[in-house]
């Protein structure tokens, strides 16, 4: 019987390429997504993977949803945390709403849907999470305090989650992607891109999703059962 994954943030970007991937494995997948409904029918249309909407940033949104998808689809053997958004600006100029939203959907996201996933993973006695931090969570970046927390945050609750799953048969890793060309990468400034952070990436270039999905699959898979607590920096 087929493995069931939910991806956050599922239909778009590098989700999109994590979900595609997946479902080459033979995973069975649900892609969440927030806002865009149009791209999100489209991607289900291309691929016939399930899309279904709710924000991870509430707490009882999540708790409906899993519900939902545990009746229609089946036990939730996989998670990948990938959605996030960006409020940027610097601390001067940043309100509260700005910080609290990053965070709530952000880091909050994590908590919501682990706490979830995890009772059921923890009785079948298998279990994978995956949490998509970001290089500027671990390096800081100007003008992003809240990304920058947010993203930090996951990189502790993956390893603090990790040692709560490991008996159980349970990983959580994350990963921990550079700059990915994704529509918010493409957003910012040519001029910004160009002289000031791909000069700074080694290789000299942005990375493609499907560089990110590869990693994120490989971790979801039986293949990575030694490995729990990690965080994989795949930023070029």
């Amino acid at each position: 019987m087929a493995r069931i994954a939910i991806v956050t943030g599922g239909s778009r970007g590098i989700g999109a390429a994590i979900s595609r991937r997946l479902q080459d494995m033979g995973v069975t997948v649900v892609a969440n997504y927030a806002g865009n409904e149009d791209k999100a029918k489209a991607f289900e249309g291309e691929t016939g993977i399930r899309t279904y909407k709710w924000d991870v940033g509430d707490f009882d949104a999540c708790q409906a949803a899993f519900a939902q998808i545990t009746e229609e689809v089946g036990p939730v053997d996989i998670l990948v945390n990938n959605a996030g958004i960006t409020r940027d600006a610097t601390l001067m100029r940043m309100t509260y709403d700005m910080w609290d939203e990053v965070m709530r959907v952000n880091l909050g996201g994590c908590f919501n849907m682990a706490k979830a996933v995890f009772p059921g993973m923890k009785d079948r006695g298998w279990g994978r999470i995956v949490n998509i931090g970001s290089v500027n969570g671990q390096s800081g970046q100007y003008g992003q305090v809240n990304y920058a927390a947010a993203k930090s945050g996951i990189h502790g609750f993956t390893k603090a989650l990790a040692a709560e799953g490991a008996r159980a048969g349970i990983t959580v890793n994350a990963v921990c992607p550079g700059y990915i060309a994704t529509d918010m990468v493409k957003a910012i400034d040519e001029k910004v891109l160009n002289e000031r952070i791909i000069p700074l990436i080694p290789v000299g270039r942005l990375g493609e999703p499907e560089e990110i999905a590869r990693v994120v699959v490989f971790l979801a898979s039986d293949d990575a059962g030694f490995i729990t607590g990690s965080t994989i920096s795949a930023n070029g």
